[in-house]
């Protein structure tokens, strides 16, 4: 049973949603280009649409894995998806981590700019050096168990919400018969909860208009071109990892890559135009369950894959770390950078699906290896917000593939909803 509701009726307005959200991004563009002011001062609509889904997300997620668990029956099973997810965050992130490691070591984007860390201006990033600091494995680790019940979702932490949701779902399995009367409320829950999502959607061209005037107001579209290198590696790196390796993937688990793709567009370009994956988590769930996902996967696999499968943020993570090295001469010789490597193993599974995090990685590594000076953040800040909307659209798409492969291997899919993403056999 699936809680989204049909959207038959809208079909046609949804159909056209990427289309609005495409011209809005351009329309946000030409005003922050235009009028930098009046791009700074749009910012509040694109903050309020993330605000409106992200305040969904916590309950979408709790409704979603305590149904799914509680009427899965086999609560083994369950244990066997969250190992093999698992085990496929864990592998794809390191491919993509040594990917970007590779590249950063054959184009040398930051080579020759000399750069003296003792002379930067670092008041801007102070706060995320800080914040990337206080970051370490037992804190994160203990960061997962809420405060309080009702905290978890006061806060929107996804992990300690997900955690609650398991435990409450084991709870009302084992109860049997009893629980439900609470499965059918949490599953009308949902259903009203998706139809708050569509209607929230509906905004997405105003946030993403406002998003994007802000950025090229705020930063410039200037600040593009003084740092197009490392800009160009980290894109380019990021749309093969795409097309040659999830779409490889995709493949060679029976579907059809560029069908998933044009399935999910419309989270596509609301993740683009916000520069939020978080924006777009509620949508990929509901596409992932109407192509046939089971609830209980889409519930594990997708929350879990927005803080331990963040294949976009591993790419941007070892190019931008090496860019720095190379722009500060710092010597990184091949031991440096398997220490870099096995660090970032940890730090790049505590980053959220939201703007900025990646940035606050990146300093949690740096400051933890000790090579690279820390006050040489301030060279790639003005141009993080637009390696964002990359390593967020990559992130999201490795979700996607994630969820759809580890489901084809538990069993956990039908395959009559799959309609033409699924490869047809001759």
């Amino acid at each position: 049973m699936h809680p989204a509701p049909e959207t038959s009726a809208p079909s046609k307005k949804r159909d056209t949603l990427y289309l609005q959200v495409l011209a809005a991004i351009a329309l946000g563009i030409f005003i922050g280009w235009l009028k930098p002011e009046w791009g700074i001062a749009l910012q509040p609509l694109g903050d309020g649409f993330i605000k409106l889904i992200k305040m969904l997300i916590a309950p979408i997620i709790f409704c979603t894995v305590v149904a799914g668990i509680a009427g899965m029956g086999d609560l083994k099973r369950l244990g066997s998806v969250g190992l093999r997810a698992l085990g496929y965050f864990v592998a794809l992130t390191t491919v993509a981590l040594v990917i970007g490691l590779v590249v950063a070591n054959v184009v040398r984007p930051g080579e020759g700019m000399h750069i003296d860390a003792s002379k930067l201006d670092t008041k801007q990033v102070d706060t995320y050096i800080t914040q990337g600091k206080a970051q370490s494995t037992v804190a994160f680790l203990l960061n997962v168990i809420p405060k309080t019940f009702l905290s978890a979702f006061s806060e929107g932490e996804v992990l300690q919400v997900l955690l609650l949701a398991l435990l409450f779902g084991f709870a009302l399995a084992r109860v049997g018969e009893h629980g439900h009367p609470v499965m059918e409320i949490l599953n009308q829950v949902a259903r009203v909860l998706f139809g708050i999502v569509w209607i929230v959607t509906r905004l997405a061209p105003v946030g993403a208009f406002g998003a994007m005037a802000f950025t090229i107001g705020k930063f410039g579209i200037g600040s593009l071109v003084s740092l197009g290198q490392l800009l160009l590696t980290v894109y380019i790196t990021c749309a093969l990892f795409i097309v040659l390796v999830l779409g490889g993937i995709a493949r060679a688990a029976g579907f059809r890559f560029w069908k998933l793709i044009r399935h999910i567009k419309e989270e596509i370009f609301i993740q683009l135009g916000t520069s939020s994956s978080e924006a777009a988590l509620p949508g990929l769930m509901h596409k992932l369950e109407r192509v046939g996902c089971a609830k209980p996967v889409v519930g594990v696999v997708v929350p879990s894959g927005y803080s331990f499968n963040l294949d976009g943020t591993c790419i941007y993570l070892t190019c931008a770390a090496l860019f720095l090295a190379q722009a500060t001469d710092t010597p990184m010789g091949l031991w440096d950078q398997i220490g870099l490597l096995a660090v970032m193993l940890l730090t790049s599974k505590g980053a959220a699906g939201i703007t900025g995090s990646g940035f606050i990685v990146l300093a949690a590594t740096i400051s933890t290896t000790g090579n690279i000076p820390p006050a040489a953040l301030a060279v790639i800040f003005g141009i993080d917000r637009f390696m964002s909307e990359i390593r967020g659209l990559t992130n999201l798409i490795g979700n996607a593939v994630a969820t759809l492969v580890i489901a084809k291997w538990e069993g956990a899919i039908d395959e009559s909803q799959l309609g033409d993403i699924a490869v047809r056999k001759e």
